[in-house]
């Protein structure tokens, strides 16, 4: 068992990290306050390879592995988890044209997507199929050549924004066997966007509603076969777990360090802050959990790679962990900075804002635990 990366994995986390320090961190705030969708940021991290980081190379894809683009997100999020994470989203849906669409789908798609000339968004969740996904109602139903489309997905990270959607809709009886996958590109006629969500977080993201209304689509648009599309959905969650948790690890890492560096400057009682064995245990704790979220992200993401049976269980775990330890780390940040916590003139509220949606998107982490015991029992 070895813990160090290899000299590739450190030059692209090293990449990714100094792209980070100098193209999001000096903006991350900005644009959460202005609501800026940072698309040249995101153009830019492409031209490193970063919005096709495990597609094949043949159409301008990285060819990297699970483990690299846990690297990459970790990295990314330590500057700004919402543009990393959005980052990551692309990337999903990117991956499920390139590893599941036909050769024509993929050269018609990927190169572009790979450049961000392109930008993609995943379309799963709906209105009344959050948590239970498989019972999600939007129909796509088959006329000659074409499908059109009929439904509503919600929650969805840049709707009305994205160029190109990675749809899943039912194209058969109920349950999973019935739902299908399709591209549904802007500009097709029947494909509309709800106002934009105001949230808590997430600001340097839009997130709409995205509404079919007798959306027509070639037949040449649908990914794979007819009713593998929620197999191919849960396999790209299996991937996009990951990167979640690794962009809370990302974030939670940048309010430790942050904390770490109050507590030395800070004095009350006539001494820094870092001299109460209080505060160094919590601290302490902090670095501890990271630590152990850490390497279970990294052992989720092995796991992938390698195609190991226990590759689901073990992204669901680690997401669930991961993001319930990134959500309190960056709280406890903030609880050590007093009321300078809480003021937008430092960076740990925003920390916290963003995070906490993590313990929510790419499955609740309630299902994580529903999922674990699921992989539990089967064994």
């Amino acid at each position: 068992m070895d813990f160090n990366l290899t000299e590739d994995q450190r030059a692209i986390q090293d990449m990714a990290g100094a792209f980070a320090a100098a193209e999001l961190a000096p903006h991350a705030a900005r644009w959460d306050e202005e609501k800026i969708f940072p698309i040249e940021a995101l153009r830019a991290a492409a031209a490193l390879g970063l919005a096709g980081i495990y597609i094949a190379e043949d159409l301008g894809g990285s060819g990297l592995g699970r483990m690299e683009a846990s690297l990459i997100f970790e990295a990314l999020s330590y500057g700004c988890p919402t543009t990393a994470a959005f980052l990551s989203i692309h990337n999903m849906a990117a991956w499920m044209i390139d590893r599941y669409g036909d050769e024509a789908l993929r050269r018609r798609f990927v190169p572009a997507l790979t450049t961000m000339e392109t930008v993609a968004s995943y379309c799963l969740t709906e209105p009344g199929a959050g948590s239970d996904a498989a019972s999600l109602a939007t129909r796509a139903v088959k006329d000659g050549e074409t499908y059109v489309l009929n439904g509503t997905k919600a929650f969805i990270s840049g709707g009305g924004v994205s160029d190109l959607y990675v749809v899943m809709a039912r194209t058969g009886g109920p349950g999973p066997k019935g739902i299908s996958a399709f591209v549904v590109e802007k500009g097709t006629p029947g494909l509309s966007f709800g106002a934009q969500e105001k949230k808590l977080g997430w600001n340097a993201q839009p997130t709409a509603q995205v509404n079919f209304d007798d959306c027509r689509i070639p037949e040449a648009n649908r990914i794979g076969a007819e009713g593998a599309g929620f197999r191919f959905a849960m396999a790209g969650l299996d991937g996009g777990r990951i990167n979640i948790a690794s962009c809370s690890l990302g974030g939670a890492r940048f309010a430790l360090d942050t904390a770490k560096a109050y507590l030395e400057t800070r004095k009350q009682f006539g001494q820094p802050l870092k001299e109460f064995q209080g505060l160094q245990w919590r601290l302490a704790d902090m670095a501890t959990e990271l630590d152990a979220a850490q390497l279970m992200v990294r052992r989720a993401a092995f796991s992938l790679d390698a195609k190991l049976p226990e590759a689901t269980q073990h992204c669901a775990m680690a997401k669930r962990f991961a993001t319930d330890v990134g959500f309190e780390v960056a709280n406890q940040a903030l609880q050590l900075h007093g009321g300078y916590g809480y003021l937008k003139d430092y960076p740990l509220e925003r920390i916290v804002r963003d995070l906490r949606v993590h313990q929510i998107l790419e499955g609740a982490n309630e299902i994580m635990r529903v999922i674990t015991a699921r992989e539990m029992f089967r064994q």
